[in-house]
């Protein structure tokens, strides 16, 4: 089908699955964007077109190498991606960046405009730049992250990276959808080793030390060793997964690009060695595992939200609880029960 008859069918059907599928095969970037906001969307009708549509899909799955990159804000995440990117690129790969920001706290939306921070990298026609609010979705991650993914693969993108909203506590379910983990850190060692959280650095593949350049270079260097010497506390020989291969640590310049080069060519050689021992494709299947029960609790959840027994009690119990007239647990048991047909909600709770 030609470009220009695929963009006509595309207008005259923006959300039917088939026409989105074929347009995807051809590489067309709107086709990407239309399939990954008919996938976010939470309309009943667009749920039922985007689980067809990622069937069509999922009939030939892509081979794409999936990188998740976090770190805490002000350590440069944009400008190593946009760095990193045109590094990718180079090597002749197409890149996607599924960039997940803050939710707007007000119309819901991302609020930080990926684009405008990757300047250089929304202008090459071999990247694609998509951000996407955060929501409700915990763990630095958008709900539909893993969809989007899929449908950046069947576009014909080979290399995707996800970018988390930040570092914290819960920054940590990107690992459940990425072949790598890299983790940025400013130089300093010493207090940033406080401040960064245990679990974090523990499901870390490689750590990116960034802005290793004029004055910090020092700082840099000492990050370096201070990192490969926590790691070596933190995963000690004895841990049941021994046999996992060492996190790398590694020092760059996003602003310079010195560095760059040898982070592609770790994360190459790390694939290439999971791909061949087998653990590469036992990963993909246990996150395939992995969202099937996240979708089975964000399922769950949508339909007790919307049931009708439910739906009616949850601004009262909210009152109570706010109001410490009734325990959360009580509250949680009365909007339960009602969605399990038991005891009749207006027995339990009362103006």
């Amino acid at each position: 089908m030609a470009p220009a008859d695929t963009e006509n069918n595309m207008a005259a059907e923006p959300n039917d699955p088939n026409s989105l599928a074929a347009a995807l095969r051809t590489g067309e970037r709107r086709a990407l964007a239309r399939a990954i906001t008919l996938v976010e969307s939470t309309r009943p009708e667009h749920r039922i077109a985007a689980e067809s549509l990622l069937a069509l899909v999922s009939q030939r799955p892509g081979r794409a190498i999936r990188l998740g990159i976090s770190g805490a804000p002000g350590v440069g995440k944009s400008t190593f991606i946009e760095a990193f990117g045109r590094q990718i690129i180079a090597a002749g790969h197409r890149l996607a960046v599924l960039a997940v920001d803050p939710s707007s706290k007000r119309g819901g939306g991302a609020i930080l405009g990926d684009k405008t921070r990757m300047a250089q990298l929304a202008l090459d026609a071999r990247a694609f730049i998509r951000p996407s609010a955060a929501g409700r979705s915990l763990g630095g991650v958008a709900r539909r992250t893993r969809e989007a993914i899929l449908l950046a693969e069947a576009a014909g993108f080979d290399v995707v990276l996800v970018e988390t909203v930040g570092v914290g506590q819960s920054e940590t379910a990107v690992a459940d959808l990425v072949d790598l983990f890299l983790l940025l850190i400013a130089p300093g060692g010493g207090d940033d080793l406080q401040g960064i959280k245990r679990g974090i650095v523990e499901l870390a593949d490689m750590l990116i030390v960034n802005k290793a350049d004029g004055d910090l270079a020092p700082a840099a260097r000492r990050a370096v060793a201070d990192y490969r010497q926590a790691l070596r506390l933190l995963r000690p020989a004895s841990d049941a997964d021994a046999d996992a291969e060492e996190a790398e640590v590694l020092a760059v310049s996003s602003l310079e690009g010195t560095g760059i080069e040898r982070v592609w060519h770790e994360v190459e050689r790390r694939i290439a060695a999971a791909r061949e021992s087998g653990a590469f494709a036992a990963q993909r299947a246990g996150q395939a595992k992995a969202a099937l029960w996240h979708e089975i609790g964000e399922g769950l959840l949508d339909l007790f939200r919307a049931d009708r027994a439910v739906a009616p009690l949850l601004r009262n119990l909210e009152a109570k609880v706010a109001a410490a007239k009734l325990t959360p647990e009580a509250a949680a048991r009365t909007a339960l029960t009602a969605f399990l047909g038991g005891e009749k909600p207006s027995e339990r709770v009362s103006d």
